[in-house]
């Protein structure tokens, strides 16, 4: 059965959507029903520019026929093969495609199917590492404050956003970091503001409070995206890292939204110049054609499973569709477009004019700052008394009927278009928010 090609009431009603007001939605409907390069397409045939690479994942931009192809062709050849007790050659392939992108020695990666599985894996990979060392008082996970790490379990407790938490209630041993946003000291910074590193010594209070010999490992996103596209103070990741080096614990970076060119390099682990010791990616790996996720693991946490008889499952974690076939052909033709087509280092030569396009919009009524870092940027609005990202669905509603996508994160709109994005697709992205945004001042 296919898509059918006008949406009706009764579709509308069946779809629970995530994280979306449904009832507002489906009054009045946006629908995408194709995409091309830099555009959607939406259902009453007008082009759409996608200043948000999908949902933070379509980095190579839209309707790759080299992707098609290759899942195509697997589909074909092996559409799925089961890897636990047994292998195709596709995730090894992959793996060893993977760990030649990331520095240092994390060269073992286990496989998901999302970035929230991929959170959940690492945190248990972090938890399960301390236990086998002899180390099971390590049962404390740090996030930080307005941290979004996915929907499981796992990702929820070392998140930091209330509204995605208050549902379920408390659910590990956890703690949080202060996030890094503050515009007193940092309102329209271009780049890595310079105030805000001595926000990394609140982990030593943590350490403190929970005792260090409890805690397992810290996870940050080295830049928060869904809350808004805060970034991190100079040298503030580089403090985190030397306090989780000082206490034994293990430091997660999540590059679910900085993997794969982003910033210019492959990974923020690279462009910040700080290793950490497992790192969580999905989206781009796969151009968001399939969903994927995978867990980077450096040698020496894979090796601590790797004891006792060589018959028993050292790690009593997976997923059915773990290194699926139709996804590694996905993420190796992805892999392949990037460095066949140097997107990575394109990053770096639109950076500029990027940076140049956002900040032109200082001074616009209701901005209250903006902020960017490679092909990442937020435009933050004064919010509405009473109506906290009013204002921000508001600018995001106009943008659209204006034929430009962006994404609104409360009353921050933030911006990662696809990294084959245009100079004159750059202006068209800023030159339509600005208007969108001066309409309601």
């Amino acid at each position: 059965m296919s898509p059918p090609s006008e949406v009706t009431q009764t579709h509308l009603e069946a779809f629970w959507m995530p994280f979306t007001a449904n009832r507002q939605f489906k009054a009045a409907p946006r629908m995408l029903v194709a995409a091309q390069g830099m555009y959607y397409t939406s259902e009453d045939g007008r082009a759409i520019l996608d200043g948000t690479a999908g949902l933070w994942c379509v980095n190579a931009g839209h309707g790759r026929p080299e992707i098609a192809e290759a899942v195509k062709h697997q589909v074909l050849q092996l559409d799925f093969a089961p890897t636990f007790q047994m292998g195709h050659p596709g995730p090894f392939a992959l793996a060893e495609a993977l760990v030649q992108m990331v520095p240092g020695d994390l060269n073992h990666v286990f496989f998901a199917n999302s970035g929230s599985e991929a959170v959940e894996t690492a945190l248990k990979i972090a938890l399960a590492y301390h236990r086998v060392r002899g180390e099971g008082s390590r049962q404390w996970l740090i996030g930080r404050e307005r941290a979004y790490h996915g929907v499981n379990f796992g990702g929820l407790s070392v998140g930091g956003i209330g509204p995605n938490r208050h549902l379920f209630g408390n659910l590990l041993s956890v703690d949080h970091l202060p996030h890094t946003h503050n515009l007193t000291h940092n309102a329209f910074t271009r780049g890595q503001p310079q105030w805000g590193d001595h926000l990394a010594d609140e982990l030593e209070r943590l350490m403190t409070l929970h005792g260090a010999a409890n805690v397992a490992a810290v996870i940050v996103e080295p830049i928060a995206g869904a809350t808004g596209v805060l970034l991190p103070p100079v040298g503030y990741l580089q403090r985190l890292r030397q306090i989780c080096d000082q206490h034994g614990v293990l430091l997660i970076f999540d590059e679910v939204i900085t993997g794969f060119g982003r910033l210019g390099t492959p990974f923020a682990t690279e462009y910040f110049g700080v290793m950490p010791d497992l790192i969580t990616v999905a989206k781009g790996l796969t151009n968001g054609t399939i969903p994927m996720g995978a867990v980077f693991v450096r040698q020496g946490i894979y090796d601590a499973f790797m004891q006792g008889p060589a018959g028993r499952i050292e790690f009593a974690h997976g997923y059915t569709y773990s290194g699926h076939p139709v996804a590694c052909a996905a993420a190796l033709a992805t892999l392949d477009i990037y460095r066949r087509e140097a997107l990575f280092d394109r990053v770096n030569h639109l950076a500029t004019a990027w940076e140049a396009a956002a900040h032109s919009l200082k001074g616009t009524p209701g901005i209250i700052d903006i902020r960017n870092l490679g092909l990442l940027a937020a435009i933050e609005l004064e919010p509405e008394a009473g109506r906290p990202g009013a204002r921000g669905f508001e600018v995001f509603r106009r943008c659209y009927e204006r034929g430009v996508l962006v994404r609104s994160a409360g009353d921050t709109i933030a911006l990662s278009p696809p990294l084959v994005i245009e100079p004159h697709q750059i202006d068209q992205l800023f030159t339509t928010l600005g208007e969108a945004i001066a309409q309601g001042f």
